[in-house]
């Protein structure tokens, strides 16, 4: 009899210890060799969850660990100009990305609704491969004519509003600084605007950086544009999921 529960102990011990293992593993803290561990995206993260076309996408990294860039993305070399590498910030006003702070925009910002993660590059690129959860909006979009119904249908999509004709006393108020004016241009109203976060195919690549201008150029208040300057390129690096247009689950 006491061997027997000897033996029970033993083995319930032993089962949490298993339990204990695979959480661990799960969450990139089990022990072991490097190679043996989970490979999460930071020390707090296994992995995030977008939606992708309605589906539910599971972003983690490539467990392999002798995985490697292939392909396109892996060239280090090419034709510079255009390929050159572009300026950390692509504008006054408006923040850079990395990885860190797009997962939390993903979990965050993108999930409430109140965000946009922006492929800018033109659909010949997108159909390589591209970040779930993002919308592909090509940047030769954003660099229309203001007054375009392109421009204007574009920055409806993102949430800002047409102003119509603004009446004298608002104007005047307006101002003397009494109503608060700082999402507002005379023509659009940007306070509910979203939130957007662009990126292309890397730092040597111009499309995001254009359609930011173009968006700024168009009144889209700075603090509400982000830049991923890593790119598709970047996120491939780290051994990202990507999704193939067209051939999502």
């Amino acid at each position: 009899m006491k061997y027997g529960l000897y033996s029970l102990i033993m083995l319930l011990m032993a089962s949490g210890l298993l339990v204990s293992s695979a959480a661990a593993v799960e969450s990139g803290q089990a022990g072991g060799k490097a190679n043996d561990r989970f490979v999460g995206l930071t020390d707090e993260k296994a992995y995030v969850y977008v939606i992708h076309n309605g589906n539910s996408i599971k972003i983690q990294r490539v467990q392999n660990p002798n995985y490697q860039l292939a392909g396109y993305l892996s060239k280090t070399s090419r034709p510079c100009p255009p390929h050159c590498l572009k300026p950390m910030f692509p504008n006054p006003g408006v923040d850079v990305y990395g990885e860190v702070e797009l997962f939390n925009f993903m979990e965050n910002t993108l999930r409430d609704e109140a965000g946009l993660l922006i492929d800018t590059r033109t659909p010949s690129w997108h159909k390589k491969g591209t970040i779930p959860g993002s919308v592909n909006i090509p940047f030769t979009q954003m660099i229309k004519s203001l007054d375009s119904s392109e421009m204007v249908a574009l920055l409806k999509q993102f949430g800002a509003e047409e102003r119509g004709e603004v009446g004298f006393f608002t104007s005047l108020l307006e101002k003397w600084g009494i109503v608060d004016t700082t999402y507002k241009t005379d023509k659009w109203d940007f306070t509910h605007a979203k939130e957007l976060v662009l990126y292309c195919n890397g730092a040597s690549c111009g499309q995001s950086v254009r359609g930011i201008r173009g968006l700024l150029a168009a009144g889209y208040p700075a603090d509400k544009i982000k830049y991923y300057r890593g790119g598709i390129r970047m996120w491939a690096f780290w051994g990202l999921t990507t999704i193939i247009p067209g051939q999502e689950p």
